[in-house]
């Protein structure tokens, strides 16, 4: 071919790459007889840069990367996914770490993910996608297997203690790949449910049952449906105008899982000339979906947005399996799944349940949430999860992993609209502006339905679970609306969900889109797409706050002073409430008070959870204990939407009472401390920690509760070990500062947890030591730069293309 011919193929190529993306009618790809070959360079901290000319030559390369790092626990996900832990672990035994889906128990995962990750709908993901993406997706499921075939021939002796050559470590199909991209992208919805669908049941006696009043519903749920504590992040972008390079300024932290599927993987992917992006999947996942290329950056955070609504079902009085609409019975449809379990001599027993569909989704049991919840003969209760029609989340990161700039970006964003459950923050190369949306799914339910619609229970139970459509379903005038414009039926139009390029800043700590920037409040989007007036979280205000403070930097915002702020270990809490508590609870004329040493450590403290900082793991012990005291009597000035970042606020000191729960909050963190070993004045790496190879690598930040920018936060309760992040650990994960200089793409990222879950991989732990002192790394993102780094290691990975000839079915292929 001559150079002109190659010149012009490769144009073509790029071209194809980024016309919008159409499906295929066939479930196969394109294929080649070539083999798969990828090009896989590890870099500092074992990051994988990998290279390949076609897209299934990349998939192949990254699936063998991600497997290399993380088998033990990627197999284990598979399992999940396909709904065999009970098979091979038992059905009460529980996955070894969180996720979206939370720690059920194992019989109740596999029925749930038999009933809504079967093969139809994995079909209907599959013939969604165009043949490149089906083609990245089959090259990663080969490539972990060919990674499995290496390890089985004794090329890796020490690695994967844990799981190598146990008979569940199988080999998958690109099957795996979607049913994982499924329950990915159902994370804000039916995830959230998993335990009460899988054990919805109707009434064994329908003429004895009878619901709870409204009121009970209310009294009684207890549960923060749709979202997982400690699950969010910190995003900020800053325009061109104001930072101190002219150049727009990205920063992003998820606070995210530090084990378990869902934790993220660090990478590379580059085919020259068609696609060169950086940034993080979810273990399992073939694309970037958070990161950057040549032209954008860009990152997410956690919506507040709920991706699913609630329908009470009117039952037909003959029969609690039929519902009525419209004054007109139908039936709802069984689904009989029989789910093998593992007994205690290793044999195994079939266990059946039937479960229900209805035209709005799967029935749910939601009594252990409240009474008033459960299926009755009277009635039941239908979750529609919007994510479950949206197949294009992972094609708009495919997309977006080529996109061109960031105008390119924003089109993408809302031609598809398919984030699942993000917000997204964006900048471009040579573009001044910074970009906001939470546009992606969003049932299609106005303020006239929700007034009109929603049930008594409804009602009561949006005073525990704000923002959920919990409509009449027996009424079709109270169905989700259907659009002509929007990208899928049921769903909002895009020009309703919130968005905004600006030339200042944006920001956003989980709470809703109103205070994306906190000097111009976004306002006139319809309820469901999120709440405004309402009160802002500690973690908001304190990242306004930082936002603030950094535009107040003469000669404009650096990158720099960037990467310090966001790292400074500071909490709102402290901000705003230890001058006053000292106030209130440190009067030592006061003969009967024995708070004196607690109230030393607090004033000699220097503010932050810094790793040597003595005095924070006695503020948050304090400040757990607080929050147990009602607002209403607790603040002296109660939220006020025109303050939204100065209010609530103040300790009600004038309230006596309020005086003695300081005290006695205070007093409890004292106890806690002292009865489990620890000095008051302890070292904040004393207490909050990990451990990597053997060795504590003590921490520095907190928990969101507490108003701590920076999240680390180990979700348990304090004992004689301390805050270890080595259980269900959540917090800053992957970290990136992007800035586009006459260079290109100039990058600054840590990957909190590192790349590797395997003990004997050198990569399971330096990562996090260069996260515990600060140290951001500079990403090597050129050939150039890759090359120089100097821990730089090279492997070529080949194998053969096979066809899948037949999608396999869904569900466990062999059990024990």
């Amino acid at each position: 071919m001559t150079k002109t011919a190659t010149l012009l193929f490769a144009a073509l190529v790029v071209l194809a790459g980024c016309m919008q993306l159409q499906p295929q009618p066939s479930a196969s790809a394109s294929r080649s007889d070539t083999p798969y070959t990828a090009e896989i360079r590890r870099t500092q901290s074992g990051i994988p840069h990998v290279k390949a000319a076609d897209w299934g030559s990349l998939g192949y390369g990254y699936g063998y990367a991600q497997a290399e790092d993380n088998l033990c626990t990627l197999a284990d996900a598979f399992v999940t996914y396909r709904g065999e832990r009970s098979a091979w672990f038992g059905a009460d035994a529980r996955p070894p770490a969180g996720a979206t889906f939370g720690q059920p128990r194992n019989i109740d995962a596999d029925f749930f993910f038999r009933f809504i990750v079967d093969g139809a709908a994995v079909e209907r993901y599959r013939s969604a996608q165009p043949a490149t993406l089906q083609s990245l997706i089959e090259g990663f499921a080969a490539g972990y297997n060919r990674y499995l075939r290496d390890l089985d021939a004794g090329r890796f002796p020490n690695a994967h203690a844990a799981c190598k050559g146990k008979p569940w470590v199988d080999r998958i199909t690109s099957a795996d790949v979607y049913q994982r991209l499924i329950a990915a992208n159902l994370a804000g919805g039916s995830t959230q449910f998993l335990q009460q669908i899988a054990n919805a049941r109707p009434p064994r006696a329908p003429s004895a049952e009878a619901p709870a009043a409204p009121g009970e519903v209310e009294k009684t749920t207890n549960v923060d449906i749709g979202k997982t504590p400690g699950v969010g992040s910190n995003a900020l972008a800053f325009g061109a105008p104001i930072t101190h390079d002219d150049s727009s300024l990205l920063f992003g932290n998820p606070h995210w899982f530090w084990r378990g599927p869902d934790r993220f993987y660090q990478a590379q992917l580059t085919i020259p000339g068609v696609v060169n992006v950086a940034g993080v999947s979810f273990l399992g996942v073939p694309v970037i979906v958070l990161g950057f290329n040549e032209n954008v950056a860009w990152t997410h955070t956690v919506s507040t947005v709920r991706r699913f609504g609630l329908f009470q079902l009117t039952l037909d009085p003959a029969d609690p399996t039929r519902y009525v609409v419209d004054g007109r019975s139908e039936p709802m449809t069984p689904v009989q799944i029989t789910v093998q379990t593992r007994r205690p001599d290793g044999s195994t027993e079939p266990v059946t349940r039937t479960l229900y569909r209805t035209r709005f989704g799967p029935v749910a049991d939601l009594s252990p949430m409240a009474p008033g919840l459960g299926w009755t003969a009277q009635r039941a209760f239908a979750l529609r999860d919007v994510n479950a029609e949206n197949n294009r989340a992972f094609l708009n990161f495919f997309a977006w992993n080529q996109a061109r700039s960031l105008t390119d970006f924003i089109s993408i964003q809302k031609r598809f609209a398919a984030m699942p459950w993000v917000n997204t923050f964006a900048i471009g190369r040579g573009d001044a502006r910074v970009w906001f949306a939470d546009i992606g799914p969003m049932p299609n339910v106005p303020d006239t339905v929700l007034d009109t619609c929603t049930t008594p229970a409804g009602r009561s139970f949006a005073g525990r679970v704000p923002g959920v459509a919990f409509l009449d379903g027996a009424k079709s005038a109270c169905a989700w609306r259907v659009d002509d414009t929007a990208a899928q039926a049921g769903a909002l139009p895009v020009d309703e969900m919130p968005s905004i390029a600006r030339g200042d800043y944006v920001g956003n700590f989980n709470d809703s889109y109103w205070l994306t920037n906190a000097n111009a409040p976004m306002t006139g989007y319809p309820r469901i797409a999120g709440a405004t007036g309402t009160s802002q979280s500690l973690r908001t205000r304190y990242g306004h706050l930082l936002a603030a403070q950094l535009q107040r930097e003469p000669g404009g915002i650096t990158r720099d002073a960037l990467k310090t702020a966001v790292l400074d270990s500071g909490s709102m809490s402290e901000r705003l409430y230890r001058k006053p508590l000292l106030d209130a609870a440190c009067n030592f004329g006061d003969p009967t008070n024995n708070l004196r040493e607690a109230c030393d450590v607090l004033r000699a403290w220097d503010g932050t959870a810094n790793t040597d900082a003595r005095g924070a793991n006695l503020w948050d012990e304090f400040w757990v204990r607080l929050v147990r005291i009602a607002p209403e009597r607790l603040w002296a000035n109660a939220f006020d939407p025109a303050k939204p970042l100065a209010t609530p606020g103040g300790f009600n000191t004038s309230n006596p009472s309020v005086v003695q729960d300081l005290k006695q909050a205070l007093g409890g963190a004292v106890l806690a401390l002292k009865l489990n070993g620890f000095a008051l004045n302890s070292r904040r790496g004393d207490i909050l920690y990990t451990t990597r190879n053997g060795a504590r690598v003590p921490l520095y930040g907190g928990c969101d509760e507490v108003g701590y920018f920076t999240v680390v936060c180990a979700r348990r309760p304090l004992d004689s070990r301390g805050y270890s992040m080595d259980v269900n650990g959540q917090g800053d994960s992957y970290m990136q500062v992007v800035s586009f200089g006459q260079q290109g793409v100039d990058a600054d990222t840590m990957l909190a947890h590192s790349e590797s879950d395997d003990p004997a991989s050198p990569h399971s732990g330096d990562a996090t030591r260069l996260f515990a002192s600060k140290t951001w790394s500079r990403f090597p993102f050129t050939d150039e730069a890759i090359d120089a780094d100097p821990t730089l290691v090279r492997a070529t990975v080949t194998g053969e293309r096979v066809q899948e000839a037949v999608l396999r079915p869904v569900g466990p292929r062999r059990v024990p």
